[in-house]
């Protein structure tokens, strides 16, 4: 519909680690970032740019515009398995790191599910930086057989993190605005060589800088690493190196066999939006794919949310549009809630509402009270 506010949103948000190099997702229609302009006259809106430029200036957020703010939030790309963010991949040398990268890239590329999860298409870049093209193809059609994908995009050579590995995909993203997935096989191959002294800052400071750049385009990127040979109890504590990179990190797999030459292994998963899981997996031995044997997870469904079907009922039964005040609403949709709660309500079930429903809302508030607005989008329901 156009009515989408693409302006960036200010680092407030909290995540994994250090909160200072998070930032918040981009909201869909009602920006923190700028003034409202219902409420703030344009004298006010200089006054905040003069403030701006105080060296003393800290730019904070009100408890009730936090409360105003729709954000949007990305579906997953594999329902119940991999969610927006910046994800670790982890595990022992030849375990079979590589093939399951090959197996989520191509599942994605081409919107197939992947075992019993639900995958949303989009373009993947897959940095394959420890094999060559030769054999990629081989791998991939011992895999996929000869059902092949334009919208899976591979290099086995790249510019370090810091030495222009960032300019190399934003590059990729101007000429591939669809990309949802990024994938770095492996993390030592972008390190810079010989300044990293692998200390938790260093740790935490190239996952971060990868982890911004992923959040700036909302796209999902699996970053492949190692585990450590000794054992522990935890076995999130078996990544190798410091506590760093999973402190930067949305989350982390941990791919691993109780013997190197078993086609068996487990998948465990944990995240800060992600449901930690345990998969049991079995290694197709001729096509090297991994198949879903069982899970000890059962996957979460989020609760039904009545107030929903019934806006989309009430609302969108003759038109695709309804504009009007929040107590407005509330009496059309005779429910026993305060219109402000209504809202909030709204402000976070807003991605749902759009997913579920193909219905955008937004709200604002006026000099005459609260305006709410919600229109249907028949072709972008997800």
């Amino acid at each position: 519909m156009g009515m989408e506010n693409k302006k960036e949103m200010p680092a407030f948000g909290s995540s994994v680690g250090a909160d200072e190099r998070q930032t918040i997702p981009k909201c869909t229609d009602h920006s923190i970032s700028d003034s409202d302009e219902n409420i703030k006259s344009f004298e006010e809106m200089q006054r905040e740019l003069l403030r701006q430029l105080d060296p003393s200036y800290l730019k904070t957020v009100s408890m009730t515009t936090l409360y105003d703010t729709v954000f949007e939030v990305q579906p997953p790309l594999i329902d119940g398995l991999l969610q927006r963010g910046t994800y670790l991949f982890v595990g022992s040398p030849k375990v079979g790191k590589s093939f399951m990268m090959a197996q989520i890239a191509y599942h994605i590329s081409t919107g197939t599910s992947l075992w019993e999860y639900k995958v949303r298409k989009a373009t993947v870049l897959y940095f394959a930086l420890e094999d060559d093209y030769p054999r990629l193809q081989k791998r991939l059609f011992q895999m996929f057989g000869a059902e092949e994908t334009g919208d899976l995009h591979f290099a086995t050579e790249c510019k370090t993190v810091g030495g222009g590995l960032e300019e190399q995909i934003r590059g990729f993203m101007g000429e591939h605005p669809d990309t949802g997935l990024i994938i770095i096989d492996t993390l030592k191959r972008v390190r810079e060589a010989g300044g990293a002294d692998y200390s938790y800052a260093s740790d935490y400071d190239i996952v971060a800088r990868l982890k911004a750049l992923a959040d700036s385009y909302k796209v999902t990127m699996l970053i492949v690493h190692h585990t450590r040979k000794q054992k522990a109890e935890d076995i999130f504590d078996m990544i190798s190196g410091t506590n760093g990179l999973m402190g930067a990190a949305d989350g982390a797999f941990v791919l691993s066999k109780e013997k190197r030459t078993s086609n068996n292994a487990t998948l465990d998963v944990a995240g800060r939006d992600q449901q930690d899981m345990k998969i049991h997996l079995v290694r197709d031995a001729e096509r090297l794919v991994w198949n879903f044997e069982k899970s000890e997870t059962e996957l979460w469904k989020e609760l039904p949310e009545p107030l929903l079907e019934k806006i989309s009922d009430t609302l969108f039964s003759d038109s695709n549009r309804w504009e009007g005040t929040a107590s407005e609403f509330c009496e059309l949709l005779a429910v026993d809630i305060k219109p402000n709660v209504l809202s909030l309500r709204l402000s976070i079930n807003a991605s749902r509402l759009f997913r579920d429903y193909g219905i955008r809302y937004q709200n604002s508030r006026t000099h005459n009270g609260r305006k709410v607005l919600l229109w249907k989008e028949i072709d972008g329901a997800a």
